[in-house]
């Protein structure tokens, strides 16, 4: 209250009649207050029940990568509101969380989101004219989260991660996208959901989609328990070459955990010769149809290198009818398609099962 310049007198006075005043106030004050908390609404109380929440689940310090591969630690005091997205895999997987509303851009997918999650990639504000954006793009949509794999984060696209988080920009990359020549696994895939579960604060939701990939996983190995071990390569025909998915990528591990044995667990590219000589019982023909293609006709053609070249015809998988396709955003950086990988290896290393 500013003071004024009065008289003594009128002073008193002034400070009598305030004090009369006050009293009425609080009388009046205290009634009104306790009729209002006799009739707060249910939906205020869970609000209020649901910040309290929120506000104890923060701060969250998540582990991730930098572009030279090296741990760095970020630490969350909220959710982040504006994040941009970018690849397949960043932006499923916030669809999948139910965080499409926290979603400012995305940017970058090689196929159409699933059926299931369309109405959420609605909201996503996707840009389909470049396939990724440049720093000052993002620089100018001013986010608060950047979720991408590692190479995004290149002196060439948007700068390495630490600039950005001294910025207050969250950065986070998917961690079988990490530089340097990590193994890319399905244990990595999982981290990556239940990170994102513990920063956007649904843990719930993100337990439930993992629970759901481990326990195709361990039906599966306990299914075909008792069976011989079966042979698997995933290639990749490429032009003249053939491109194996050995034992540091997620497809190698998703076979071995299903309990199945790599045909060619080192090498990184496959000859016929080679195909031939480890012969595997079954092959697993990797496909993307990129945005403009015919589904159909790229899985003909793919399957068609492996199923209809005279060179390959003594292969056993092929006379035996085990040449399966299984699409790129299914085994490679997968986040929430991740079960469909699953299923998909696991239906071809054991037919029979479902039957």
């Amino acid at each position: 209250m500013r003071k004024r310049n009065l008289a003594l007198t009128s002073a008193i006075v002034a400070v009598a009649m305030a004090l009369s005043m006050s009293l009425t106030a609080c009388s009046s004050a205290s009634t009104a207050s306790s009729a209002a908390s006799s009739e707060v609404p249910a939906s205020s109380a869970s609000a209020a029940a649901d910040a309290e929440s929120t506000s104890d689940h923060y701060p969250v310090t998540i582990t991730n990568y930098n572009y030279a591969g090296e741990e760095v630690t970020y630490t969350y005091d909220k959710a982040p509101e504006k994040v941009i997205a970018v690849y397949q895999g960043s932006i499923e997987t916030m669809i999948a969380l139910g965080l499409e509303d926290h979603v400012v851009a995305s940017y970058g997918l090689d196929n159409e989101v699933k059926d299931e999650w369309k109405d959420g990639f609605e909201k996503m504000n996707y840009h389909d004219d470049v396939f990724a954006p440049d720093k000052e793009t993002v620089t100018l949509l001013d986010p608060d989260m950047i979720l991408s794999w590692g190479s995004i984060f290149s002196d060439k696209k948007l700068g390495d991660v630490a600039d950005w988080n001294a910025k207050g920009v969250a950065t986070y990359m998917n961690t079988n996208t990490r530089p340097g020549g990590y193994a890319r696994t399905l244990e990595n895939e999982y981290t990556d959901i239940l990170n994102l579960g513990k920063i956007f604060d649904v843990e719930d939701r993100a337990n439930e989609l993992v629970n759901e990939m481990k326990q195709a996983v361990a039906d599966t190995v306990a299914a075909a328990q008792g069976q011989d071990p079966v042979t698997v390569a995933v290639v990749e025909p490429l032009g003249d070459s053939i491109t194996n998915y050995g034992s540091k990528t997620l497809a190698g591990d998703m076979v071995t955990q299903l309990g199945g044995v790599l045909a060619n667990p080192d090498g990184n590219e496959m000859s016929k010769e080679d195909l031939l000589a480890c012969d595997p019982d079954v092959i697993f023909v990797v496909y993307m149809a990129y945005s403009g293609d015919d589904p159909e006709t790229v899985k003909a053609n793919q399957l068609a290198v492996i199923e209809s070249d005279p060179a390959l015809a003594s292969l056993s998988a092929v006379k035996n009818g085990r040449v399966e396709l299984i699409m790129l955003g299914d085994m490679y950086a997968a986040g929430p398609r991740t079960i469909d990988g699953i299923k998909t290896i696991a239906n071809g290393m054991y037919p029979d099962l479902n039957k």
